[in-house]
C-alpha cells in the first residue's frame, strides 16, 4: 500500500515537469542563415541579394 501511494506521489511531481520540459522545447527555432552578400528577408521567408 505504501509502495503504491509513494508511486503515485512521484507520478504526481513528476509529470507535469515533464510536460513543460516538452513545451519548451516546441517553442524553439532555428535561425536563418544566407550566404555572403545576401540577407533574409521574413517578407518572402528567402534570402536576397544586398542592394548597394
Amino acid at each position: 500500500m505504501k509502495l503504491t501511494l509513494g508511486l503515485a506521489a512521484l507520478a504526481l511531481v513528476a509529470l507535469p515537469s515533464l510536460a513543460a520540459a516538452q513545451c519548451a522545447h516546441d517553442k524553439q527555432k532555428q535561425a536563418m542563415s544566407c550566404a555572403e552578400g545576401t540577407t533574409y528577408d521574413s517578407a518572402t521567408r528567402a534570402c536576397v541579394p544586398v542592394a548597394s
